[in-house]
């Protein structure tokens, strides 16, 4: 049952994008295929907003002061305890430094984390929830749970490792080409 949605999505997707047949030629022999990925970022993106509106609708009628960047650092600070620094978080949310570094500086001021140095190491910065910062994760986590479970509605565990496997996979292929001239 699950392969059968997953197809359907698949053949969902490969309807309403433009289905192309090209030509290629490698070493004088041309090759015709088809490229059912034209458009697919588009879909990543409208999925990603419509994930990011949601979440805001949510703070907003709960009265959370909170933007999606400063949700993302808050929670990556909270599931890294007392070794959280600012560069490993910068890394595991794949944000530069400046940003990072800002969006930092905000949660500092509303009175949500505090900024120090690692004893053992004077460059690198540590970050710390304060109470206040503690509280409001245990008053979003609810609403943060309930959006998640919402999310994956009609999704088997099935579909949603195929969904990792394959975003994991389209990153890679990126990644990989990047390197390349």
């Amino acid at each position: 049952m699950a392969v059968v949605k997953l197809q359907l999505f698949f053949n969902f997707v490969a309807l309403t994008t433009k289905l192309t047949i090209n030509s290629v030629t490698f070493g004088g022999i041309s090759t015709k295929y088809m490229d059912r990925t034209e458009g697919f970022g588009v879909y990543i993106d409208r999925t990603l907003k419509k994930v990011q509106s949601t979440f805001l609708q949510v703070f907003a009628e709960n009265s959370i002061d909170l933007t999606i960047e400063q949700w993302v650092i808050l929670q990556r600070v909270h599931l890294e305890g007392k070794d959280a620094s600012q560069a490993d978080i910068a890394k595991s949310n794949f944000r530069n430094r400046a940003t990072t570094s800002r969006v930092i500086s905000g949660l500092c001021k509303k009175g949500l984390l505090r900024k120090s140095r690692f004893r053992d190491d004077q460059k690198r910065f540590k970050l710390v929830m304060t109470e206040e910062g503690t509280n409001l994760m245990k008053e979003v986590m609810p609403f943060i749970k309930n959006l998640r479970k919402a999310s994956t509605l009609g999704i088997t565990e099935e579909e949603f490792e195929i969904f990792y496997k394959v975003l994991d996979q389209l990153w890679e292929n990126f990644d990989q080409y990047e390197g390349r001239s």
